[in-house]
Formats: structure tokens, C-alpha cells, sequence
């Protein structure tokens, strides 16, 4: 059974939602950051309609910057003041990022917000990109654009959980990690990947099955 743009909508909260006990709060320690302190901001979560099945649309950052160098991300960034909603947040940051316009994503709804260790409070805004289209990625943010297959990114086998210590303490966090058909090995971690999961979750019982605790 092939995704379709309306069964992903049925699945998704119109507005922002709040969050889930499955975000970076649910194994912080009593005195983490209070939840009035964490800074606004949206991700874009594009699925995109392949004939060889849904990909979702991602980014990995370059080496040289400050925060998250390397990393795999959704497009995305802090809420400004002008922003009409996250999902303007989410837009205007693709358009910024990746060069994605913003009259193409159709937003489709909304994941649980994600709160994070470092002090962040996300709003998941899920879109349906349908192909083709163009990118013209920011070169100093942006090292690559990729689409990662649906069916790679929710196999259970690649799933683990890992520990870091940050600020001298121990927190958990989601990792996924799969190699595309060319050997390109990717690894994708932290909230990105925590979002990720929610998505299947929402997505268990209508395309995959989710095994994804």
C-alpha cells in the first residue's frame, strides 16, 4: 500500500501539538530546563512521492559550523518574530537552507512538539513535496541535500539508543543508521532522528509496522 498525502494528514495534529514523553525531557533529570525557557523553533519534515516508494528530505550541515557541525538535520531553525506560524518557520528556513520554494511542501499537519537537551523547543511541521523540483543549497550551511528512503529509516534494525554526556550529565538519544545503495553510510541521531520515530509511530498500523519504543 502506497502512502498517500491524505492518509499522512488524517494522522497529523492541524496545529502545533504538545509534546510526547518521547523527546530528550523524558530522560533529562529533575532539574533540566524549564519548559518557559526553551527557544521556538520549526523543522520542515518533507516526504517526498518516489515511483520507488517515499523519501524524506534532509540535510547534513558542514563541518564548520558552531552548532551540530556534521550532523543530519531536517531544514529548519528558530521561530522570528514576523514568522505567522511554524510552518512559515519551516518554509522560510527551506527556502534559506536548501533553496526548496516555498509554494511547493504542502503542509499536511503537525508532529508532537520536541524539546531538547539544548534548549530548543520544536514544532515538526510535515509536508508532501511531489517532484521534480530544484534546490540551490547554501553552501556555508549546507555540505549535501538527500532524500532517505521511508523503508530504510523505519527498519527497526537499524534503530539503537545511545548515551552522551552533555553539561556532566547523562542523557539518552535515538540513532539511525543505514547505507544507501551507492555505500554511502548514513547516521542519523539526536532529535532528528527522535522525530523521525514519532513519524513512524504515527505512521504504524497504515504503511510500516513500528517497533520503534
Amino acid at each position: 500500500m502506497a502512502l498517500r498525502a491524505e492518509h499522512l494528514a488524517a494522522l497529523l495534529s492541524p496545529e502545533p501539538a504538545l509534546p510526547t514523553d518521547e523527546d530528550d525531557f523524558n530522560h533529562k533529570p529533575h532539574d533540566a530546563l524549564k519548559e518557559e525557557d526553551l527557544i521556538p523553533a520549526a523543522v520542515l519534515i518533507a516526504i517526498v512521492s518516489r515511483a520507488t516508494g517515499e523519501h524524506v528530505l534532509l540535510t547534513q550541515r558542514t563541518d564548520h559550523l558552531h552548532d551540530h557541525p556534521g550532523q543530519i538535520s531536517f531544514p529548519g531553525g528558530r521561530m522570528e518574530a514576523d514568522d505567522a506560524s511554524p510552518a512559515h518557520t519551516a518554509l522560510r528556513e527551506a527556502w534559506e537552507e536548501i533553496g526548496l520554494s516555498s509554494s511547493l511542501p504542502r503542509i499536511l499537519g503537525y508532529l508532537p512538539d520536541y524539546r531538547t537537551a539544548t534548549g530548543f523547543l520544536i514544532h515538526p511541521a510535515v509536508a508532501w513535496l511531489e517532484p521534480p523540483f530544484t534546490l540551490s543549497p547554501d553552501v556555508f550551511e549546507v555540505a549535501e541535500v538527500f532524500e532517505a528512503p521511508l523503508a530504510d529509516i523505519f527498519d527497526p534494525d537499524r534503530h539503537r539508543r545511545e548515551h552522551i554526556f552533555y553539561k556532566g550529565r547523562r542523557h539518552a538519544y535515538h540513532v539511525i543508521e543505514y547505507e544507501t545503495g551507492e555505500g554511502i553510510s548514513r547516521r542519523i541521531w539526536g532529535a532528528t532522528a527522535g522525530m523521525l520515530l514519532a513519524l513512524k509511530r504515527r505512521l504504524a498500523g497504515v504503511l510500516y509496522s513500528c517497533s520503534c519504543k
